[in-house]
């Protein structure tokens, strides 16, 4: 039998993760820069420019600080890639405002 190849399989590090991503395709390294994502190429995107293909929550053992949320993004132009993002107490409250604009958010 297959391994599955949703969600539920675990990944012990958000380096795992990423890492993983980039494999599928996700290549894109997004920044949340005055209200909206944007490459190292100057592109920018609002929420509605955006697909969330999927989502991976990480928390720290011993420390808040270390949790963290990674994106799998898709733009209408056909980029994807990556945004990273603490969450909790340390979650960037504007990127979080950002996220929830998302119409279309999967987890898969």
């Amino acid at each position: 039998m297959e391994p599955r190849k949703d969600s539920t399989l675990k990944m012990a590090t958000l380096s795992q993760a990423v890492n993983k991503a980039v494999d599928e395709g996700y290549t894109e390294d997004f920044q949340f820069t005055a209200g909206r994502l944007t490459t190292r190429h100057k592109d920018h995107y609002t929420p509605t420019d955006i697909t969330i293909q999927n989502f991976y929550r990480f928390e720290g053992y011993s420390d808040p600080e270390d949790n963290a949320i990674l994106y799998l993004i898709e733009t209408t132009d056909g980029k994807k890639g990556t945004l990273i993002d603490a969450y909790g107490t340390y979650a960037d409250a504007k990127l979080a405002t950002f996220i929830r604009a998302v119409e279309q958010i999967q987890k898969k």
